[in-house]
């Protein structure tokens, strides 16, 4: 019997609590140990928390990587690896330590238990920043925008306050 061949997945890691770095390390080592081969990451990124930007800045990264898991399955896995990591259910945009998005699977669409593509990276400058980084060529699953339209649709504003680290 034929495996199903490796989906091409993109995930967001996010952090603004604690050592943001090693935590993002900590996420990418998390998800080695659960069969999730990484197989480019973005340089860190530091952004401003949104919306409230009084918030703690936040470092993310974008990888991309390889399993068979199913989304769902990927979804719980994540969701189990914020725990790990410190994360605790709090009000929506509350700083924490860890936060793992899975932003495009294998170009998927789907609205059931997960919503894919990601309902809101292609308005997120820490998204389509270090995306771009490692895929030139990526397109938005639903719009078929290619990335570099994407950002140019980003503010001015938006732009200037991330930065590569």
């Amino acid at each position: 019997m034929l495996e199903n061949p490796a989906k091409s997945i993109y995930l967001g890691i996010g952090s603004n609590l604690g050592n943001r770095k090693k935590n993002i390390d900590k996420a990418k080592f998390q998800l080695i140990k659960n069969n999730i081969k990484i197989l480019k990451t973005s340089n860190y990124y530091e952004s401003l928390s949104w919306p409230d930007h009084k918030k703690p800045k936040f470092l993310n990264v974008v990888l991309e990587v390889s399993t068979f898991i199913d989304p769902f399955n990927l979804l719980k896995i994540c969701k189990i690896i914020e725990k790990k990591l410190g994360r605790k259910k709090s009000f929506k945009n509350s700083p924490r330590e860890c936060d793992i998005d899975i932003l495009d699977y294998d170009n998927k669409k789907t609205n059931e238990q997960i919503i894919l593509p990601h309902p809101r990276m292609h308005k997120r400058s820490f998204v389509l920043l270090p995306l771009f980084e490692i895929n030139k060529a990526w397109k938005h699953p639903l719009n078929k925008q290619d990335i570099k339209t994407l950002i140019s649709t980003l503010s001015n504003r938006d732009i200037r306050s991330i930065k590569q680290i």
